[in-house]
């Protein structure tokens, strides 16, 4: 039987940043229970990550400081999708703003929540090759270093300490199955 979402009693922001809002959610579940959530209210355009594949058959990964870790994070390319944008004009702005190339083809592998308990913002991942250089100007305080890795060896990134984001671990996984499915 399918579950009867929880009545909002009460809602308002509790606090506020220069990118989110913290929303205190006072809800009633159909058992009767009341429970306070607060979630992040921010961010709900969704993002875009890209997992680009040269003519080589290798990955290109960015490096790229990362503030809540203090430290900096190996990762797929990505970004928030800008108002207007569809998502894979997104991913091919991103991509072109950090790695200096855009892709003939497109594939989407899926739709991902970060952590849907609290923030509602989703991300698509996608495949990008035929590769061609093509670089636009991007919003990162610094260039981003980028390091290829070949497909075949591509598995070998979940050892190293600088691969740890979520997000690009659940995206090199869907890759890794898409590959062995579609290109062997």
């Amino acid at each position: 039987m399918p579950k009867k979402k929880p009545k909002i009693l009460e809602q308002h922001i509790a606090a506020q940043s220069h990118f989110f809002q913290v929303e205190s959610l006072h809800l009633e579940f159909s058992n009767g229970e009341r429970r306070v959530y607060e979630r992040l209210v921010g961010g709900q355009r969704g993002a875009v990550m890209i997992v680009p594949v040269n003519a080589d058959n290798q990955l290109l990964l960015i490096k790229e400081y990362a503030a809540a870790t203090e430290r900096y994070e190996l990762s797929f390319p990505k970004g928030a999708i800008d108002p207007g944008e569809e998502p894979q004009q997104a991913a091919n702005r991103e991509l072109q703003e950090e790695v200096g190339f855009a892709a003939q083809n497109w594939h989407m592998l899926k739709e991902v929540t970060v952590a849907p308990s609290y923030f509602g913002g989703a991300m698509q991942i996608f495949v990008a090759d035929e590769l061609y250089p093509s670089r636009l100007l991007g919003d990162e305080p610094e260039p981003l270093a980028i390091e290829t890795v070949p497909v075949d060896e591509c598995m070998s990134l979940l050892e190293r300490e600088e691969f740890s984001e979520a997000r690009t671990i659940a995206a090199l996984y869907l890759f890794n199955q898409w590959w062995q499915k579609n290109r062997r």
